[in-house]
């Protein structure tokens, strides 16, 4: 067989493996779809209610639109971060230790590098039904153009990767499920609030402003959106897509290699 035969083959079972344990959870999320959707479909929801159109109220138009227009894709953006952190964080980190789901699939011929990307991809998927939820949403709110913000979708599913990628990181490395509340608290939180989605980052100190670019992958993700979704032309959307694609892969490897140092003896 050729290198370049080998090299698909091997991608291929790496795909069937990792295939295998996204449908394993989604079949525990189908069912319990109405627990698993309904939170996630709220809280963004809240979000846009009480800060969009209640302190809306009282905000001058940003960037020469409606405030609620303003932080629409930025709530958007963050409904994804929110649920494929949580999905791969917490849930990666009940199903490996909780449930011991990763024993019982290790068993099988799915190695464990097979077993982190599913966990990551899945994560992804999470994120990615929390944006076509919300999407919706603004749609009949009138919020967001049906055809250029339908775009935001697989923007999302790439940023979701990412998303899960840091996630699955920290589940690897902390000692108790209790101490996942840090990255949580000092990471996921500062990022949701500095990365453009309820003020315009340019309105940040100019090493703020490079910090959030360089370190959060929200930041990214918020302006694409804003972007696709308001019609304002982005002039480093590549780089933002660029920066996504690399991110994910990264943090993917360091989540394989941390698992493995972790799990295999």
């Amino acid at each position: 067989m050729s290198v370049s035969g080998k090299i698909g083959s091997a991608v291929f079972v790496v795909l069937w493996g990792s295939g295998m344990v996204w449908r394993r959870n989604a079949t525990v999320f189908a069912r319990n779809f109405t627990v698993n959707i309904v939170p996630p479909f709220l809280e963004p929801l809240l979000y846009l209610g009480a800060i969009g159109f209640g302190i809306g109220m009282f905000v001058e138009d940003v960037m020469g639109m409606p405030f609620v227009q303003f932080i629409s894709p930025g709530i958007f953006a963050g409904s994804v971060m929110f649920a494929s952190f949580y999905e791969c964080a917490y849930g990666t980190y009940v199903r490996m230790y909780y449930q011991r789901t990763f024993d019982a699939i290790l068993a099988t011929p799915i190695t464990l590098r097979e077993v982190i990307i599913g966990e990551i991809l899945w994560g992804a998927t999470r994120g990615f039904i929390s944006a076509c939820v919300f999407y919706l949403v603004l749609v009949l709110l009138g919020l967001v153009p049906v055809i250029s913000g339908i775009l935001c979708l697989p923007l999302a599913f790439l940023a979701g990767i990412c998303f899960s990628a840091i996630a699955a990181c920290f589940s690897a490395i902390t000692p108790s499920i209790d101490a996942l509340s840090y990255p949580s608290t000092l990471y996921v939180s500062p990022m949701f609030l500095f990365s453009g989605t309820f003020f315009p980052i340019s309105v940040l100190p100019e090493p703020v402003q490079v910090a959030a670019f360089a370190l959060l992958p929200l930041a990214h993700l918020v302006a694409l959106s804003r972007s696709l979704m308001t019609g304002l032309p982005d002039p480093i959307w590549m780089f933002h897509i660029l920066w996504l694609i690399i991110a994910a892969c990264i943090a993917t490897a360091v989540a394989i290699r941390l698992f493995e140092r972790k799990l295999i003896v």
